[in-house]
């Protein structure tokens, strides 16, 4: 009898596959006609085929396997409404992404103006921390500081030609730097 078994499961898993290959245009249909986005119609039929497999050993037993997964979706789609509607009472609603979008633009705020900006930042200051010590020094000397490439060498005694060429390698590593953060 163990032997039977696993043919058993074979066999309705085939007749299953069968009935999804050859019903599953006509449940689809069925979805959209009950009101249902492609996306949230596709999601049924898969959850109902695979609510339909976790019963496979019943499936060899069942007569009519197109009709006993049609009151599958029958049910799950009073499931469905049955939300919707306690959803409905409770004052939930759904906004659509596009209504948010123009609402936080009306108002002009972007949350990922600050989110990109915070990334960016962090980035550039962990950038600034790993360069050489004479590099971050002049960087943040004329960049940060205001000063110029004159003050900087009256006040370290080094030449300007060593300094713009220091903030040139400066400036070439931050920008390989934040370009591997874009790419991230």
């Amino acid at each position: 009898m163990n032997n039977d078994r696993p043919r058993e499961h074979s066999d309705s898993h085939t007749q299953l596959e069968k009935v999804y290959k050859s019903e599953k245009s006509r449940f689809l249909a069925r979805m959209r006609a009950a009101g249902r986005s492609l996306e949230d119609a596709e999601d049924l039929v898969h959850d109902v085929y695979a609510e339909a497999m976790e019963h496979l050993p019943l499936v060899a037993s069942i007569r009519n396997l197109p009709a006993w997964i049609n009151s599958l979706f029958t049910r799950r789609l009073i499931d469905t409404w049955r939300h919707e509607r306690v959803r409905t009472k409770s004052g939930e609603t759904d906004v659509a992404e596009v209504v948010l979008q123009e609402i936080i633009s009306d108002v002009g705020l972007n949350p990922l103006d600050a989110f990109v900006r915070d990334s960016l930042m962090g980035a550039l200051n962990d950038a600034l921390r790993v360069l050489p010590a004479s590099q971050r020094r002049v960087a943040e000397a004329q960049v940060f500081g205001g000063l110029t490439f004159r003050e900087i060498a009256e006040a370290t005694g080094e030449s300007i030609d060593t300094l713009t060429a220091r903030k040139r390698y400066a400036l070439r590593n931050l920008s390989r730097a934040l370009r591997h953060w874009i790419e991230e």
